[in-house]
């Protein structure tokens, strides 16, 4: 079947030398500051750029990305990441539009600009991009949950369209994008996505790689294998000793409640994964292979091709503007579990199965590695200097086949399951703290199925180093910290009886360790008075406050949570948990006594779109938020991605608090 699929794929393609676009992806703004820029981009060849600075009403600065400036990461014959990351000498102003480019030459000489290789970059009278370095981080936009099948539209196309009504207003843009989990799916792809995944592999001659444990021997075995598309847990070799695996990992466990995790066409290899994020981000990958088609496909496999092919037309209509988005917003980005494997690190025997068996630790690490490249360079460049030593010296040399070197990319897999710092901190005001609920997990002694708690006690410490002395925080966890009561019993409910990796059975207040730290760090008497917590992850959106009983000095809390991006939970059964949530954990119900959060009085804020009593709100789309001096919110968004009105979260009556 896939084997039938790469056939057409191939006889379409013209050779791989043929002309391609200088640049296949980006630039997407990262890190920023006044004296400092962090870029990211993905060139069809190693790019010599220039980069150009016209701030409004003072002098342009041009500056040569040589080396020190510029890391060029080789991901293919025909792929180049480049890794931009400037210190400038005179700082820039803040508050002030700045318009920028960046200038390569042409096969021909001539200087080329962004207007020239990526003009849907550019908003109508525009002749380059602009970005805005906000004095206070005081208007976020944050979203999770990504999924580019699903049939919704895209939040970041409606967030396009949100900063295009005030392109020319530097004090109405905002401060940056926040981006709280899954921006991809390695995990749940459809059938026509990883055709042009693979369609784009050969296009880009993206470097190939050998594999252990699973009946193929090497990443071009694989993509002609039958089990390739739909079937990718028969992957396995049919040994007992496999068996846990293949249900924890490929089964494709249908979780009603909270998501659906299709793993049958999970991604494996690093350029499926590299692939997959240049689709998500750039219509010109798309631009560049033919359109995806099926043949001999099973017949249920045929339908939801369909289905699938249908939703991802919706996707790319959206993404020149998703693009643009990402080219005129400072965007920041941490990963949950999709950006991986669904249910990544759930408990201690999710950690021992998934890292015991070399395939499934490849699939894991090669994930990590893209994660890394794509996503978490650009958050904190400053501590991935030793990785990306490993990983150029690793990509720049490969065998007569274009294959990477097998042991080198262990050797990086396993520096980087053991890396600490993916968390970061912008000292911003108020300061964002953005944490790593994945990778530095609290393990139950008891028994190693249960949820780990999404913090250690080390890093729990770390983070209330970090809120020392502050007097407001926004902390970003992926998942929210306070969620809704009913679905978090009967996660634990279902913890109980067995079924953790049933009903994704991940919250803060799982784990009584974590979730006791947690609450004292906020009881603490020098961390902040005022803290916004922004989260994503559970594909509805919602915003509680909160204040902490039996304290010294009562924190202010804010959880806001918006999710998804493109994604959306079923909402027949999300209305009947809401209602069920409002009249078992009433205030003046007795079941609140049997929660952790007995010590919380906490006040929905109701969305003003709502129907009677609703609390959250379902709907694709993408959160803003403006905070007042104290660094309170002073006005809560979920821009709706069907283009229907925003949707407000009021703040909430006294009667409604728990």
């Amino acid at each position: 079947m896939s084997f039938l699929i790469l056939a057409v794929i191939r006889l379409s393609l013209s050779t791989p030398s043929a002309s391609l676009p200088p640049v296949l992806a980006g630039p997407i703004l990262r890190r920023l500051d006044s004296q400092r820029l962090v870029i990211w981009l993905v060139g069809s060849t190693a790019l010599s750029l220039d980069l150009l600075l016209e701030p409004e009403g003072a002098a342009p600065q041009r500056l040569t990305l040589g080396s020190k400036h510029c890391r060029i990461v080789p991901i293919g014959q025909h792929a180049f990441i480049h890794l931009i990351d400037v210190e400038l000498a005179s700082p820039l102003p803040r508050d002030t539009l700045i318009h920028y480019d960046l200038l390569t030459a042409s096969d021909t000489g001539q200087e080329q600009g962004i207007a020239d290789w990526a003009p849907h970059l550019l908003h109508v009278g525009q002749s380059r991009p602009n970005l805005v370095l906000a004095s206070r981080a005081d208007n976020l936009m944050f979203g999770s949950c990504r999924k580019p099948h699903h049939p919704a539209r895209d939040g970041l196309a409606q967030a396009d369209t949100v900063l295009s009504e005030h392109i020319r207003e530097a004090d109405a843009r905002p401060a940056l994008l926040m981006l709280c989990g899954d921006q991809v799916y390695a995990d749940d792809v459809a059938g026509p996505m990883l055709a042009a995944i693979h369609a784009l592999i050969e296009r880009l001659g993206l470097f190939g790689e050998y594999l252990d444990g699973a009946v193929v021997s090497d990443s071009e075995s694989l993509y002609r294998h039958p089990a390739s598309y739909y079937r990718r847990a028969d992957l396995l070799p049919a040994f007992k000793s496999n068996e846990a695996l293949r249900e924890r990992f490929f089964g494709g466990v249908e979780k009603p409640i909270f998501t659906t995790a299709n793993a049958h066409n999970h991604l494996v290899t690093l350029a499926e994964v590299l692939a997959m994020y240049l689709l998500v981000w750039s219509p010109t990958a798309w631009q560049i292979i033919p359109e995806p088609k099926a043949s001999e496909l099973e017949p249920q496999h045929q339908q939801r091709w369909q289905r699938e092919a249908s939703a991802l037309e919706g996707f790319r209509q959206d993404l020149p503007q998703a693009a643009r988005l990402l080219a005129h917003v400072q965007t920041l980005m941490i990963f949950d579990d999709h950006d991986i494997t669904d249910d990544w690190n759930l408990s201690a025997k999710w950690e021992s199965t998934a890292y015991g068996h070399p395939f499934s630790r490849r699939i894991v690490g090669n994930a990590l590695v893209a994660y890394m490249l794509c996503q978490g360079w650009g958050n904190r460049p400053e501590v991935f200097a030793a990785v990306l030593d490993t990983t150029t010296a690793w990509t720049s040399k490969t065998d007569g086949q274009h294959r990477l070197d097998h042991q080198t990319q262990d050797d990086l897999i396993k520096q980087l399951l053991a890396f600490q710092q993916w968390d970061y901190v912008l000292r911003t005001d108020p300061a964002i703290i953005v944490l790593d609920t994945r990778t530095r997990r609290w393990h139950s002694r008891r028994l190693a199925s249960r949820p780990s708690g999404l913090m250690d006690w080390e890093s729990l410490t770390e983070l209330q180093h970090e809120l020392l002395d502050e007097k407001a925080a926004i902390i970003v966890s992926p998942t929210p910290m306070f969620g809704v009561k009913l679905i978090e019993v009967i996660q634990r409910i279902c913890t109980y009886a067995g079924f953790a990796l049933t009903v994704d059975a991940e919250n803060w207040m799982a784990h009584r360790g974590a979730a006791n730290t947690m609450l004292n760090i906020f009881r603490h008497s020098r961390t902040p008075g005022n803290y916004v917590i922004l989260s994503g992850d559970v594909h509805y959106s919602f915003a509680y406050d909160v204040q902490v009983r039996h304290s010294k000095q009562v924190p202010h809390i804010w959880q806001i949570t918006s999710s998804g991006i493109k994604n959306e939970f079923p909402p027949e059964l999300l209305n009947w948990l809401d209602r069920l949530n409002r009249w078992l954990y009433s205030p003046r119900s007795p079941l609140n006594w049997f929660t952790q959060r007995r010590d919380l009085s906490i006040s929905p804020r109701l969305p003003n779109q709502r129907q009677q009593g609703e609390r959250v709100w379902n709907g694709s789309g993408i959160g803003q938020i403006w905070l007042d001096e104290q660094g309170r919110p002073d006005r809560i968004l979920h821009h709706n991605a069907n283009k229907k009105p925003p949707t407000e979260f009021l703040p909430p009556d006294q009667e409604e608090n728990e």
